[in-house]
C-alpha cells in the first residue's frame, strides 16, 4: 500500500516522477482473425478508430448497460492486442473474449510484470532507460538488456510517462534502474489519492454494474452507430433520460468525504462514490452521483460527515489543476 508515505509519495508524482509495482492488474494476449470482431461485439468504443500502435481506454456492459468492466485495449498488428481489465474482473473478461469465435487468449500475467512510471518527468526517464517515450494512448517495443519490454504511454494518475510490461527477471532489472534514476517507489495508497485527484473512475466505487456509461460521464468510451452487448439497453435509457449523474466537487471547509456518505443540492441528493483528501488541494474532494442530475447552473453542493452538512462547490476534475 505504501512504501514511506502517501503524502510523499502522492507528491513526488505530481512534481517529478514515482513508479508503482501494479502486477496484480489483468492482462491478456488476443489474437486471431476474429479478434477485431470480437473487440467490437464485447465492447462499447469502436477499435477501428485507431490503429495499430495505439490503445483505447473502452467499456465491456452488460445486457442491461451496466458497466461489467472498465479497461484498455493495447493493439500492435493486425488480430494482435492486449486487453487490461482490472484484477477482479480479469477471468470474466477474458473468459467473455475467449468464447467468441475465431479468437485465442492467452493469459499474461504468469509470466509478466506490469510497471507504472508516472509524473512530469516520467517521459525523460522513459527516454533515459528505452531511448524513448511512447506519447499518450501510443504502444512502443524495446530492450533492457535481453529482456524485450513493451510500452504504452498510459496510466492512471493524471500525469504523463508511460505502463511497461516485461518478464521478471528483466523487470527486477527495471527497478533498480528506476530507483537509481530519482524515480520514487509509490504504493497503491498513492495511486488511489491520484487518480481521485484527477478525477478518473474507480470499477467497484465510481462505476459498477448498476452504473450506465452515461450516468458515469462516461460518454466518449460509447460509440453508438454500430451494434455492441449493451446498446439496445443504452438506446432506451437514453430517450427515458437519465435518473442521475456523476459530479465531482470540492468542498470549501474542513472534513474527509468517504464513499457512501450523503449529498445534496438544493434540488437533488445522492451519494459520495469516491472521496478522500488531496494532498495538493489539503482540501476534501469527491465523486458523487446526484438525482436527478443537476442543471448546469448548480454549483453548491454538502456533504454530510459526522451528522453535519459540510459545503463545498461542484467542481470539473482534474480538481488539482483548478
Amino acid at each position: 500500500m505504501q512504501y514511506s508515505s502517501v503524502l510523499a509519495e502522492h507528491r513526488a508524482v505530481r512534481s517529478a516522477s514515482g513508479w508503482f509495482d501494479v502486477t496484480h492488474l489483468g492482462r491478456f494476449a488476443l489474437t486471431g482473425p476474429g479478434a477485431e470482431s470480437a473487440l467490437l461485439a464485447l465492447l462499447s468504443n469502436d477499435i477501428t478508430r485507431i490503429t495499430p500502435g495505439q490503445t483505447q481506454y473502452t467499456l465491456m456492459l452488460n445486457e442491461n448497460g451496466g458497466i461489467i468492466d472498465d479497461l484498455v485495449v493495447w493493439w500492435w498488428a493486425v488480430n494482435d492486442y492486449w486487453v487490461f481489465p482490472n484484477a477482479a474482473n480479469h477471468d470474466r473478461v477474458m473468459q467473455a473474449f475467449s468464447q467468441e469465435p475465431g479468437c485465442q487468449v492467452r493469459d499474461l500475467r504468469e509470466e509478466t510484470v506490469l510497471i507504472a512510471v508516472q509524473g512530469p518527468d516520467g517521459p525523460s526517464v522513459l527516454e533515459q532507460l528505452f531511448g524513448e517515450a511512447p506519447p499518450r494512448f501510443t504502444t512502443a517495443r524495446g530492450e533492457l538488456g535481453s529482456g524485450e519490454v513493451r510500452l504504452a504511454g498510459t496510466g492512471y494518475t493524471g500525469e504523463r510517462g508511460g505502463e511497461i510490461c516485461t518478464d521478471a527477471e528483466t523487470g527486477s532489472v527495471l527497478i533498480d534502474l528506476l530507483l537509481e534514476a530519482g524515480s520514487v517507489p509509490c504504493g497503491l495508497a498513492a495511486r488511489d489519492t491520484l487518480r481521485l485527484e484527477a478525477g478518473l473512475v474507480l470499477w467497484g466505487a465510481d462505476i459498477d454494474e448498476t452504473t450506465t456509461p452515461f450516468e458515469a460521464g462516461l460518454d466518449f468510451t460509447v460509440v453508438m452507430d454500430r451494434e455492441f452487448a449493451g446498446r439496445s439497453a443504452l438506446q432506451e435509457r437514453l430517450q427515458g433520460g437519465l435518473d442521475r449523474l456523476r459530479v465531482g466537487f470540492i468542498l470549501e471547509e474542513k472534513g474527509i468525504p468517504r464513499h457512501g456518505y450523503r449529498v445534496r443540492t438544493a434540488d437533488a441528493e445522492g451519494q459520495v462514490s469516491s472521496g478522500n483528501l488531496s494532498p495538493m488541494l489539503d482540501r476534501g474532494v469527491g465523486l458523487a452521483y446526484l438525482s436527478p442530475p443537476p442543471g448546469p447552473d448548480t454549483t453548491n453542493i454538502e456533504v454530510e460527515i459526522r451528522s453535519r452538512w459540510v459545503p463545498g462547490r461542484i467542481a470539473k476534475p482534474p480538481f488539482h489543476k483548478r
